[in-house]
């Protein structure tokens, strides 16, 4: 059995020294409403992320408050992580994506994030994280990784949806990328 994350609390944990007063300042939250236009502003602003509409943004804000996660700088959104249970699977959080300023970006925001999410009293039964990533996004690759590495979990992939027979040949074939199990993250990883 895998063992049970390290766990510290607060949102500077997990952090190297070298970013700790940098960490300090960042405030992670469940995001509302409010939020919502600041979120599409940072995923425009960190291509090669897909938009989303405002609309799209404004019902991850509100109905998957839960599941997602906004990061403050300095009161300005530095960080945002979207994902959702799928339908029928309430031990798997499916990460659909991370956002994160240049301004933030070093810190170990993105893990911060993922943490403050799983460690949420609604996300006890989650033991698996999935997300689809292409093979060329290195910087994806490395952050889940790292989360399977702290979480002391398997990862493994496969292709998922193929760049010929879903995406017309528009997109690069997206890996579905699976973490897990693992034990019930209570604060830090």
């Amino acid at each position: 059995m895998p063992n049970e994350a390290t766990i510290t609390s607060g949102t500077e944990s997990g952090t190297d020294r070298s970013n700790r007063a940098r960490a300090q300042e960042v405030v992670i939250k469940a995001p509302t409403a409010d939020d919502a236009a600041d979120v599409h502003a940072l995923i425009a602003a960190c291509p090669p992320l897909d938009t989303n509409s405002r609309y799209a943004n404004l019902i991850q804000c509100t109905h998957f408050a839960d599941t997602c996660a906004v990061a403050r700088l300095d009161g300005k959104v530095a960080g945002w992580v979207s994902g959702h249970h799928p339908p029928g699977r309430g031990d798997t959080y499916f990460l659909w994506q991370v956002a994160v300023s240049p301004a933030a970006r070093g810190s170990g925001l993105p893990l911060r994030m993922i943490r403050q999410i799983l460690s949420r009293a609604g996300q006890s039964r989650v033991r698996f994280i999935e997300t689809s990533i292409t093979s060329a996004n290195e910087a994806s690759w490395a952050l889940f990784r790292s989360v399977a590495d702290k979480l002391a979990a398997p990862i493994a992939d496969r292709p998922w949806f193929e760049k010929s027979r879903h995406f017309a040949g528009q997109h690069e074939t997206e890996h579905l990328v699976t973490i897990g199990p693992f034990e019930r993250v209570k604060a830090a990883i």
